[in-house]
């Protein structure tokens, strides 16, 4: 049975399920070294891990019923990289997390569609404290999630990574 996937959109994005359209931007993006530095153990993925990370992401959709959307330029259509909430099943918990292509840093899209997913997790999923890990030298992350209001928390070792930054995404209080 195929996940129900929400569509979101912002101002300038489109928050959608992805799809096997997404594989070339997807991979073309995952195999640039300066994208992948600070997301996951730090390698590029090959086209084949790519299409895997894609099913994978929405597997989660239909065992957890959240996951990662795929995120697009509402004006051009342009693939722009995902955001949305990661669970790995060894994860400590769900993680507010995104991913953009090189030529999209700079122009606050990371905010924007945290922000929307943030809303959506809390209102629609029902999620109440989420994380984001980082690596200590991405400070344009750290960036992203002070303007969200995270608050940091102690480290985590996370993938056989010692010293990942926690942020806490406190849920409002009731």
């Amino acid at each position: 049975m195929a996940p129900d996937i929400p569509t979101l959109r912002t101002k300038r994005l489109l928050l959608r399920a992805f799809t096997a359209d997404d594989l070339d931007a997807y991979a073309a993006m995952q195999a640039n070294p300066e994208v992948m530095r600070y997301l996951g153990v730090g390698e590029t993925r090959t086209r084949g891990e790519t299409w895997a990370a894609i099913a994978g992401g929405l597997g989660q959709w239909a065992l957890r019923g959240y996951g990662s959307f795929a995120v697009e330029e509402s004006a051009t259509g342009q693939f722009v990289g995902r955001a949305g909430i990661l669970h790995p099943y060894d994860w400590p918990g769900p993680e507010l997390a995104y991913a953009l292509d090189q030529p999209f840093w700079g122009r606050g899209y990371a905010t924007e569609a945290c922000r929307t997913v943030l809303h959506w997790a809390r209102t629609e999923a029902r999620l109440g404290e989420l994380v984001s890990f980082i690596y200590p030298a991405n400070e344009a992350s750290k960036a992203v999630v002070r303007r969200l209001g995270a608050e940091r928390g102690p480290d985590v070792t996370l993938m056989g990574i010692p010293g990942l930054e926690c942020w806490h995404h406190r849920a409002p209080a009731a």
